[in-house]
């Protein structure tokens, strides 16, 4: 009796069947694996624009204290400060 799994030096043929299933296997990993880091991109973005907003509307409702220097602004004079040496 012979299988049809053995293949004999006579009958050398392409499995066809053999290679549309690993080709097959192989598109839909593909697929899951891209909905996945597609899903994964999405859910993260998501995530980092609701801190966004949230953080965006907690410092608008925080009040601003107004700070004013007791020591005027001064425009030097003179050499400046950094100065080129060649």
């Amino acid at each position: 009796m012979s299988s049809l799994h053995i293949q004999s030096p006579e009958n050398r043929g392409i499995d066809w069947l053999g290679i549309v299933r690993t080709l097959l296997v192989q598109v839909l990993v593909l697929l899951a694996l891209s909905g996945a880091v597609i899903g994964y991109l999405q859910w993260s973005s998501d995530a980092a624009w609701s801190d966004f907003i949230a953080a965006s509307k907690a410092s608008a409702l925080e009040p601003k204290p107004q700070q004013h220097s007791a020591v005027p602004v001064q425009a030097v004079k003179g050499q400046a400060i950094c100065s080129r040496r060649a």
